[in-house]
């Protein structure tokens, strides 16, 4: 280590020190400009991209909000679709069975009306045959009664005599 302290040489010494601060002085406005430029312009890049990407994450969310929405939308539209349909189909229903109803209605009436008409003729019809039969069966007795001349004349006395008092 002596030996080092005895070779120091005050010339060499200034001249190192001297072409240092030289090559310091040209680096600095030569290429230090530039890099601190280089660098600069990289941290700009990077700000500018986690601008971007902060950006984008809220139109992503945003995309999202608005997506949740229309999917609201949608089933709230859905569910009301349905929900119509149900009523359409009960209204439907509700219809087809009232117009039943009163076909039914109409088809009952219908048959008592017939029911009643064939009653009545039929009822007409056996008060024809009863009369018919009442009078063959009186003709019948009349004449059994009558087969002899004493009744003959006996009924004859009789209706004169009703005649008379009338």
């Amino acid at each position: 280590m002596e030996n080092l302290w005895n070779q120091f040489s005050f010339g060499l010494f200034f001249w190192q020190a001297l072409l240092f601060i030289g090559l310091l002085l040209l680096l600095r406005k030569f290429a230090w400009k530039p890099i601190l430029g280089a660098v600069n312009e990289r941290e700009e890049k990077i700000s500018e991209s986690l601008d971007l990407a902060e950006k984008t994450k809220k139109e992503m969310e945003a995309l999202q909000t608005q997506n949740e929405n229309l999917l609201k939308e949608a089933r709230a539209e859905r569910d009301s679709m349905i929900k119509d349909a149900k009523e359409t189909a009960s209204k439907m229903v509700e219809d087809a069975k009232g117009k039943a109803k009163d076909e039914a209605e109409k088809v009952m009436v219908s048959a008592r009306e017939s029911i009643n008409s064939e009653k009545a003729a039929a009822i007409s019809e056996l008060k024809t045959q009863v009369a018919a039969f009442s009078i063959e069966i009186a003709e019948k007795l009349v004449r059994g009664e009558l087969s002899a001349a004493d009744k003959q004349k006996a009924l004859a006395d009789k209706l004169a005599e009703d005649i008379n008092m009338n």
